[in-house]
């Protein structure tokens, strides 16, 4: 099968730390040293005659909510033709750090206000990259039960928006018994370079470019 993303494409990776990973807020081809950054450099050096132009605008921190308050700015304006995003992790780690939960509702109400208003506004695809957390260090399986229902409302809106979507959660629990934990992400959470390299091969497969 050939690739789904189509010539002269605009990327735009959206999302939080994971997707940040220190990308250039005034240089847009310094998409950071993370998922996107290798993901656009492996699809740029595979289909070089596709001439694909990536954005990153992940913000370190973000919540859903945050996502959407800048949402005309960071994405609609930016007119891109596919949109990949990587939203929830912080909206359950700050039940746990900061006692500031969100609710795995408002979590899809939010998430679903983005996708709609994509929808209305650009004839963009939409790749979905599930929110995960591995279990280092213990603490972080008592995630487990706020996290799970926000995974499950990323798989319900990938179905209703016609996603692609990315399983990262089960990718990373299987890579897990194949390296422990904390080889792909020595926090649970943020990804060594060797995880980064996993989401962008997995994000990869997803738009069958290898």
């Amino acid at each position: 099968m050939s690739i789904i993303i189509e010539e002269k494409a605009v990327v735009l990776f959206q999302g939080d730390s994971i997707t940040d990973a220190g990308r250039s807020y005034e240089d847009n081809s310094q998409l950071g040293g993370g998922y996107a950054g290798m993901a656009a450099a492996w699809l740029s050096a595979l289909h070089p005659d596709m001439e694909i132009e990536f954005l990153n605008r992940g913000i370190s921190g973000n919540r859903v909510k945050d996502l959407k308050s800048r949402w005309q700015t960071d994405c609609i304006d930016l007119s891109p033709t596919w949109v990949s995003i990587m939203i929830g992790i912080n909206d359950t780690w700050r039940r746990f750090d900061s006692n500031d939960p969100t609710s795995a509702e408002a979590y899809e109400d939010d998430y679903c206000w983005i996708l709609n208003n994509l929808r209305e506004n650009l004839d963009a695809g939409i790749i979905i990259l599930e929110p995960f957390v591995l279990p280092v260090p213990d603490d972080r399986r008592g995630w487990r039960a706020d996290l799970d229902p926000k995974i499950d409302a990323a798989r319900r809106l990938a179905r209703q928006f016609d996603a692609v979507y990315v399983p990262l959660d089960g990718i990373f629990a299987e890579a897990a018994t194949r390296r422990e934990a904390s080889f792909w992400a020595a926090d649970g959470v943020h990804p060594s370079p060797a995880g980064h390299a996993l989401i962008a091969q997995s994000w990869l497969k997803a738009v069958r470019a290898i």
